[in-house]
C-alpha cells in the first residue's frame, strides 16, 4: 500500500517531479499566460513550484521580445 499525501493527490506527474524547476518551464509557463491560455491546475501548480524572481525576470524578457517583435515589423511595413 503506498501512502499519498494531500499534495499528492491529482498531479500528473511522479512524486519528486516538481523539485527542479528549469528556464525552459518558466519561460513556457509565461509564454502561455501571454497568450492567456493557462489552465486552473497549471496555474496552481506553477504558483507552488516558480520562485517569483523568476518569473519575473522571464516575464520582462518575453515583454522585452514582444516589443522588439512589434519594432522589426513596423520598421519593416514603414
Amino acid at each position: 500500500m503506498s501512502t499519498m499525501t494531500d499534495k499528492d493527490v491529482g498531479r500528473d506527474e511522479p512524486p519528486g517531479q516538481d523539485d527542479r524547476v528549469t528556464l525552459l518551464d518558466t519561460m513556457k509557463s509565461i509564454g502561455w499566460a501571454f497568450f492567456g491560455v493557462r489552465g486552473r491546475g497549471g496555474h496552481e501548480r506553477d504558483v507552488s513550484r516558480f520562485k517569483p524572481a523568476h518569473v519575473i525576470g522571464a516575464a520582462l524578457f518575453g515583454a522585452f521580445l514582444f516589443v522588439m517583435v512589434l519594432i522589426l515589423v513596423i520598421a519593416s511595413v514603414t
